[in-house]
């Protein structure tokens, strides 16, 4: 059988670098190496681009405080248009191993947001999760809320901010129309990045300057109590509901820190004690959800269970972690569904969908 050479495409400049680079980590040792050569690009700080060894393209590697991408000074520039050329060296423009599809195992903003997308579909080359609009809108939880709401999904009440008029909604009028305590979070991070929680003015003001330093728009969001539940989606025209698991949140809230650091900072419950028919409720609103922003390929959506037995969307991850204690693959394996064999299934997602597109018959004017 030939191989199919897969690109899996790393680190960033965001601030959930060294996530993506756990991420990395994990998706690499996993996938099969019968079926495909992989060809590891690692994107520094500073947005400079790698060819990386795989004996070598991680330092601390078992070290999640400490994880740090090795700069292999092997630059690679992406070819726009389809080209057998796609990826170059940088040093002498010579061609470089070519790729029959990509993994952008990136997280947050120029990664997860349609920006590296975009570039992928403009180089011709098939890749994992949503398309350029589905990672687009999902990663603006301002946009993602409204789309979900014409949809009649419920989300937490919310205002949004922008930095140029972050002075014209007072405290005492977020108070009024939310309540106290409210979360403040940038409007295009993701794995808590950003994000306080605010029980007073103090806290609020501190809150919006924290915000503020991660993005130029922030939503402030009412405090909804319920259980914290999961559901990850795998598909594209006919998505798939995993079974549905819970975060027990040993903090304030489900932080960072917990989420990719600390094992010790979450419990996760999987599968979460649930009955059949919530289980039915919370995978039919999650797939209403992965269709409503235009997603394919993967997602997690992730919800609030009110005591009323009500669904609050939380947020949309399009490229959800992929760490070793990360929901997503998880709640596959609980399906029976191991994790190379969610790395194959997501790989021939992308495929099938750079099929469908590139058969379209496209007129330039």
């Amino acid at each position: 059988m030939t191989k199919r050479t897969l690109g899996i495409i790393f680190g960033g400049k965001s601030s959930e670098h060294e996530v993506s680079l756990q991420s990395a980590k994990n998706v690499y040792d996993a996938v099969d190496k019968e079926k495909y050569e992989v060809v590891l690009i690692g994107i520094d700080k500073e947005g400079q681009w790698h060819l990386n060894d795989a004996a070598n393209f991680l330092e601390n590697r078992d070290d999640p405080k400490n994880i740090a991408l090795h700069k292999s000074n092997k630059g690679v520039a992406v070819v726009p248009g389809e080209s057998k050329d796609q990826l170059i060296s940088k040093s002498n423009g010579e061609a470089l191993k070519q790729l029959d599809v990509v993994f952008p195992i990136l997280h947050g903003p120029l990664g997860e947001d349609g920006t590296m997308q975009g570039m992928l579909k403009l180089a011709g080359l098939p890749f994992v999760g949503p398309d350029v609009l589905g990672s687009a809108v999902s990663m603006d939880k301002d946009i993602a809320k409204r789309l979900l709401k014409d949809a009649g999904l419920r989300v937490a009440d919310s205002i949004t901010l922008k930095k140029h008029n972050k002075d014209t909604v007072t405290f005492e009028e977020v108070e009024k129309k939310l309540g106290l305590p409210v979360f403040i979070k940038p409007a295009n991070q993701g794995s808590s990045v950003g994000v306080s929680r605010a029980y007073n003015k103090e806290e609020y003001q501190r809150g919006i300057h924290t915000a503020f330093r991660f993005d130029n728009k922030l939503i402030i969001e009412s405090a909804i109590k319920g259980r914290e539940i999961e559901c990850a989606i795998l598909g594209n025209e006919n998505p798939l509901a995993s079974g549905i698991g819970e975060i027990l949140p040993q903090g304030d809230f489900y932080s960072y820190e917990a989420k990719y650091i600390d094992e010790k900072g979450a419990l996760l419950q999987i599968p979460a004690s649930l009955s059949d028919e919530m289980v039915k409720k919370v995978q039919a609103e999650a797939i209403k959800a992965f269709e409503a922003l235009e997603c394919e390929g993967m997602a997690r959506v992730d919800f609030f269970l009110l005591e009323s037995g009500e669904l609050v969307i939380n947020e949309i991850n399009t490229i959800p972690g992929f760490t070793k204690i990360s929901m997503y693959p998880k709640l596959w394996d609980l399906e029976g569904v191991s994790y190379p064999e969610l790395i194959d299934r997501l790989i021939g997602l992308a495929i099938d969908r750079h099929n469908r597109n590139v058969s379209l018959e496209s007129k330039y004017f």
